[in-house]
């Protein structure tokens, strides 16, 4: 039986071998990037304390749920995710696990106005390079998918850039590395690496031991306004919602429910 944790490492392979042909355009990616000036700044606008604030994914699939969207539209999704109140958005841009891509991201970043999170799996900085050139507002770094020094590599050459970096963690153990990276952004996701399921007590058991200057956000398996409840009591006012909305027929709605705002 193939559990989350060994498919995060296959997947974490295949990534260092993906990346291969782009490390010969390795120095103008990073000189390009350099040079960008643009960014719409993803932390500042999620992170309003006492404000429930959302990052709505634009996701067709995923290996824990398969094909999420048969008729799957990036830029129709991420422009009626803004349209009903998303503060920023996300975008799986792993081709082979997600059946995203680049390309998507670059048409949502240029049809909408919010930040815009590249959701990959960053195992170099070549990738870094790529998403800040490509317009990504933010990256993912993922606590469990890598040691702690190369880890701590990544982080240090995304801080060469505006961009803000997301570190995603899923114990408390994970979070004690995240914090020492000195990450502001913390994702915590509720999904358990072994076993594909989704617990939100895994929010509550983490969520205070964020520091009150760090943007904490849930992660995975937000599916009512229930659950959007019990994390904001542990803290958390910040959410990542993919599934739930992508399955929605009346994303407003559903966003107007699960965050009680007024429709």
């Amino acid at each position: 039986m193939t559990t989350m944790s060994d498919k995060l490492a296959e997947i974490i392979r295949y990534k260092y071998e993906e990346i291969q042909p782009l490390k010969p355009q390795e120095e103008e990616l990073k000189r390009q990037a350099l040079l960008r000036n643009d960014y719409r700044g993803f932390r500042q606008v999620l992170h309003q304390p006492g404000m429930a604030t959302l990052i709505a994914e634009v996701k067709k699939a995923s290996p824990s749920a398969g094909v999420i969207s048969e008729d799957f539209d990036p830029v129709a999704q991420a422009v009626a995710y803004e349209q009903a109140g998303a503060n920023a958005l996300s975008v799986l841009t792993d081709e082979k696990y997600f059946q995203g891509s680049l390309e998507f991201m670059q048409q949502v970043i240029a049809n909408t106005t919010i930040p815009v999170l590249r959701k990959d799996f960053t195992v170099d900085p070549v990738q870094i390079y790529e998403a800040v050139v490509c317009g990504a507002d933010a990256i993912l770094l993922i606590v469990a998918a890598m040691e702690r020094e190369p880890l701590q590599r990544l982080y240090e050459c995304a801080r060469l850039f505006p961009i803000d970096i997301l570190v995603e963690v899923h114990s408390l153990e994970e979070l004690d590395v995240a914090l020492d990276l000195g990450a502001d952004i913390i994702g915590i996701n509720n999904r358990n690496l072994k076993t594909f399921g989704v617990d939100l007590q895994t929010t509550a058991d983490l969520a205070e031991d964020i520091p009150s200057d760090c943007l904490g956000i849930s992660e995975s398996g937000i599916k009512t306004a229930a659950d959007v409840t019990f994390c904001r009591e542990q803290g958390i006012d910040c959410f990542l919602i993919g599934e739930t909305l992508m399955r929605s027929d009346n994303i407003e709605a559903t966003m107007n429910e699960l965050l009680g705002r007024g429709a």
